[in-house]
């Protein structure tokens, strides 16, 4: 299954001096992708994973000097490891802070070490690392559920996201029955998620979603569970829980801003901060700030205490709420899915922006502002095709922006200075 990460791998390959660490949240393909990776492309390679082979933590305790570290794997499992052709993959390193404090050293060495690493919560470690994190000694990369064009190529749909490409740069309306297969897909979309394993239960059989195995995203949401008390003390991983548990209620509520008081009618912002960092670092949720200025830089003009929570895949959304997929399909359930629509569009622009903003004006609110070659671009996302918005309308009368993006289940097109972008092509909006 391509994944675009790959490309940047490659990037990495061609001057591996510093290791290179893929940081996401569980189940989103770390391993996987790094596997096949240190196979197709080094003539030897080396698999560990240091939450299964203790042996090998207690190395880590004993030195952190690259060379000691690479003889004693050696003697440990009676092998012979050539740094100038052999790739070593460090699985599940967040299981050894004293590992992690390693990798400056490999970077430091004057032998050509190729290391990789994952692990689950590896965001959550470097925040709270309780060592010095070896800062600019290390690559990080960090890997997302598939977003809606790498699920189109997994089924195949190269030649789809090409004409997507093209009319999303002519705004040029697709012909019906091309833009209809496009909307299909993109419901099924938000019913699956991009969960790789998602992904490969619906392509086993054979595209047809009623024979998918839903269980597999309920699974994940237990193992997210599960890690919020096996990495935390006990109370923390409740309130975890409880705010993990509480997305599908805040973003159904009309003002979706999230209020820790919908967690727990007592709770209040100093006993879940950490909590809420907890969950951000492990990308299980994605925060949009409000910023009270559309200027740039606009994380400079955000506001603390207003932000909203988005679960970190729309199909797990769709799980956590409870949804059945023909509630999505059959479009029986227009205002949840309108939430659920919101959440794909911030699961897209996240790993692109790096940061997601929302704005407001007078009574007025704009779901997302991004930064496009420069330039401060409004964003409305409806679930349908009515299309009419007074707050979009009224920002462009009061900032004048160069244009305005408005996502919808509307064909491409462009009118009164507006581009209008269909669900299926939100994967087409770049920096």
């Amino acid at each position: 299954m391509y994944r675009k990460i790959e490309e940047e791998l490659k990037k990495w390959k061609e001057n591996y001096k510093m290791p290179l660490m893929l940081v996401g949240a569980r189940q989103t393909g770390k391993t996987y992708i790094l596997d096949q990776f240190c196979k197709d492309n080094f003539e030897n390679y080396i698999y560990i994973n240091l939450d299964k082979e203790e042996s090998v933590c207690e190395i880590f305790e004993s030195t952190i000097e690259p060379e000691n570290i690479v003889e004693k794997i050696e003697i440990l499992k009676n092998i012979s490891i050539n740094p100038e052709d052999t790739i070593i993959f460090f699985d599940e390193i967040q299981v050894s802070e004293r590992a992690i404090t390693s990798l400056k050293y490999f970077c430091e060495s004057d032998k050509p070490y190729k290391i990789v690493c994952a692990g689950s919560l590896l965001g959550v470690k470097i925040n709270r690392f309780k060592s010095s994190f070896p800062v600019g000694k290390v690559t990080i990369k960090y890997l997302y559920p598939l977003d809606f064009e790498e699920y189109l190529i997994a089924l195949n749909e190269n030649k789809l996201i090409n004409e997507i490409k093209i009319h999303y740069d002519s705004n040029e309306p697709l012909i019906n029955p091309i833009h209809e297969k496009a909307l299909d897909l993109y419901k099924k979309y938000l019913v699956l998620g991009g969960m790789p394993v998602m992904i490969n239960n619906f392509i086993k059989n054979d595209l047809n979603i009623s024979m998918i195995d839903f269980e597999l995203q309920n699974q994940i949401i237990t193992s997210y569970l599960a890690d919020m008390n096996k990495y935390t003390e006990n109370s923390e991983g409740i309130k975890n829980s409880q705010i993990y548990n509480s997305i599908p209620k805040e973003l159904a509520r009309p003002n979706n801003t999230f209020k820790f008081s919908i967690v727990d009618k007592d709770a209040r912002k100093n006993r879940y901060q950490t909590s809420l960092e907890w969950l951000l670092a492990s990308n299980m949720l994605l925060k949009c700030d409000l910023t009270e200025k559309n200027e740039s830089p606009m994380k400079a003009f955000i506001n603390e205490d207003k932000f909203k929570l988005y679960l970190g895949d729309v199909g797990l959304l769709r799980a956590l709420s409870n949804l059945e997929y023909n509630e999505i399909l059959l479009d029986k359930n227009e205002m949840y899915k309108g939430v659920l629509t919101e959440n794909y569009v911030a699961c897209e622009f996240y790993p692109k922006f790096n940061e997601l903003f929302y704005y407001n004006f007078n009574k007025y609110e704009i779901d997302f502002l991004i930064k496009i070659d420069g330039n401060i671009i409004p964003v409305e996302v409806k679930s349908g095709r009515r299309t009419n918005s007074k707050s979009l309308n009224e920002y462009i009368k009061k900032y004048n922006p160069k244009y305005s993006i408005r996502i919808s289940s509307k064909n491409f097109g462009f009118e009164n200075n507006i581009k209008s972008v269909p669900l299926y092509a939100v994967f087409c909006i770049n920096k």
